[in-house]
């Protein structure tokens, strides 16, 4: 199979992409278990991209139990070097209304019963988590959301400056917690982008998100809090944009340019080489066996 360097994660709503050329599904093997899904390879362009669901297509899985660390894993062994992921939010300012687009620069982690990490069982690694998301890419995804903008003289308006909180869910915010997490400047709140940004950065992959706002979370004064089916509705009109949008982006991005999230795991391992378990460094090749020869 030829190498993707492509990768998609698709978020609530988002189960399938549209707009392109489906080549087949397949089924990937990974030491962390299955993947979401089966993962689409699907053609746009000249280019190949793979695609996983991230809830499963139907919504089987809960935020908590998405199995990240396959979904990475898999994605890695397909020869992926970038992942665009797509999230729905809640939007916790004003001035970033539903439907309009986010690309978030920072994170803040209030999740707690997740695994964040490859490292462990053994061997002791730790990364570079200062920017989460890769500055080159997610300035890159900018400039394309810009010119798609532009061209197609949408009506919604970009943010690419935002921290994203994610929260462990499945549960909305309360009210206290949402007035919260507006006074430390958090600009979209959502339940998926952490494990996988720490995961991606462990696994040497450029990754940015596309926040799609859905609702005003509960801290809006004289407003219901989050109604389900209003934010369905957003969301229909958020996969509309995105299976439009993601074409353009993907037959446009960069490949092969050097960045330093490829080497972001270099000098992470700290266990000596011979003290590592040998079930650890064959599930773990992947990612570091470069650096273990």
């Amino acid at each position: 199979m030829e190498s993707i360097k492509i990768g998609v994660i698709g978020g609530s709503g988002v189960y399938e992409l549209s707009n392109v050329k489906v080549k087949e599904e397949i089924e990937v093997k990974t030491p962390f278990g299955k993947p979401s899904d089966k993962i689409t390879l699907a053609e746009i362009g000249k280019r190949m991209v793979a695609f996983i669901p991230r809830h499963g297509k139907g919504h089987r899985h809960l935020p908590t139990e998405v199995p990240s660390k396959a979904n990475i894993y898999a994605l890695k062994s397909l020869g992926v070097q970038k992942v665009i992921a797509v999230s729905a939010v809640g939007s916790l300012k004003e001035e970033i209304r539903p439907t309009d687009l986010v690309v978030p620069s920072q994170i803040i982690d209030r999740t707690k019963s997740r695994p964040l990490s490859y490292f462990g069982g053994g061997v002791v690694g730790h990364i570079s988590f200062a920017d989460p998301f890769c500055n080159h890419f997610r300035k890159e995804i900018k400039a394309l959301m810009e010119k798609y903008i532009a061209e197609n003289k949408l009506s919604k308006r970009l943010f690419t400056e935002e921290t994203y909180l994610c929260m462990e869910g499945p549960q909305f915010s309360t009210r206290a917690e949402s007035h919260l997490y507006r006074s430390w400047g958090a600009g979209v709140i959502g339940m998926t982008a952490i494990p996988e940004a720490k995961l991606a950065r462990e696994a040497e992959l450029c990754y940015a998100m596309i926040a799609l706002p859905t609702d005003y979370d509960c801290w809006r004064e004289g407003e219901a809090a989050v109604d389900v089916s209003l934010v369905l509705e957003y969301m229909k009109e958020n996969n509309k944009t995105i299976n439009s949008l993601l074409p353009f982006i993907i037959e446009s991005i960069a490949l092969d340019e050097d960045c330093s999230c490829r080497k972001a795991a270099q000098y992470a391992v700290m266990t000596g080489k011979g003290l590592i378990p040998e079930q650890i460094k064959k599930d773990l090749d992947l990612f570091y066996g470069k650096y273990w020869k």
